[in-house]
């Protein structure tokens, strides 16, 4: 009988241990399931935050300078595919359009490739220079001629010297090709070489492409156009012995040069995605895609 006792008491603390280790595994297990819940929660919430922070969407509205085309279309593809809900258009109306644009709302970003007016100045616009272009004067490749000096290249565009053989080179009338009025390009070449108002043009036109196609297809022609833009369809001539490229532009030594800028209206403030792109292209991220395409950067 006391046996049995000794027995029961046993086998009742056995069992009262068993309950009370049961009951704090549960207690545990639940604890660990509450907080890595919380933990995948907390990742979860902070990932997506962070999207929200770097992604952006919209259109951003370029406007201007024709002979910015390279330009403005290799610094517009690479910001599309870094931004993916992000597009950049562009008007090519030429320098004049692309700042009244700006002055009336009707673009986020100008293009011009010509130093701001006071005027423009005067009404609140801003002009940040991204490049150097020097502009090239351009003549058919089976001309002969090689070099100009200043003084030549104004005297035949405003008509004192007509003829080839003037300066150098085969017989036969010199065709002046240039681009319309309010064109950056004319704008800086005429600035350059004292011909403003002064200018005989056989042809005006209204883009640089269709300047450096004139004077491809005329053995007697003459232009100018953006050194990013000239192609091997057309010779570039040397002035006063100086080769434009990328280095004489820099330097100076080459002078028939003008700037590219962007252009932007104070107080007007710009969608993110447009304070994006003008972040993106007057910062020195821009550089190598801006000489790639011709021009030189200048940040």
């Amino acid at each position: 009988m006391k046996r049995r006792k000794i027995l029961g008491l046993v086998m009742a603390a056995t069992l009262s241990l068993g309950l009370i280790s049961g009951c704090g595994s549960s207690t545990t297990s639940s604890s660990t399931t509450s907080d890595s819940s919380s933990s995948s929660s907390s990742e979860s919430s902070a990932s997506s935050t962070t999207i929200k922070a770097t992604t952006l969407s919209g259109t951003v509205s370029t406007n201007g300078s024709t002979s910015m085309e390279k330009v403005i279309g290799a610094l517009s593809e690479q910001f599309m595919n870094d931004n993916s809900d992000v597009t950049v258009t562009y008007d090519p109306t030429g320098s004049g359009t692309g700042i009244q644009a700006v002055t009336d709302g009707t673009c986020d970003i100008g293009l011009s490739s010509r130093a701001l007016k006071d005027d423009e100045t005067a009404s609140g616009l801003v002009a940040t220079t991204i490049a150097l272009d020097g502009i090239a004067i351009i003549v058919n490749t089976d001309s002969g001629v090689t070099n100009l000096t200043m003084a030549q290249l104004s005297k035949i565009f405003t008509g004192e010297i007509t003829n080839w053989s003037e300066v150098g080179g085969t017989d036969g009338t010199i065709v002046c090709i240039g681009r319309e009025a309010g064109s950056g390009t004319r704008d800086g070449f005429e600035s350059i070489t004292d011909t403003k108002d002064k200018c005989v043009l056989s042809q005006e036109l209204t883009s640089t492409g269709a300047v450096i196609q004139a004077v491809a297809g005329n053995p007697t022609a003459i232009g100018y156009a953006s050194l990013a833009a000239v192609d091997s369809t057309v010779k570039v001539l040397s002035i006063d012995g100086v080769t434009p490229t990328e280095e004489t532009v820099k330097d100076g030594t080459y002078t028939v040069q003008r700037p590219f800028n962007v252009v932007t209206k104070e107080g007007t403030e710009l969608s993110e995605a447009a304070q994006a792109f003008f972040d993106y292209v007057t910062s020195s991220d821009a550089n190598d895609l801006i000489s790639a395409a011709g021009a030189v950067p200048v940040n």
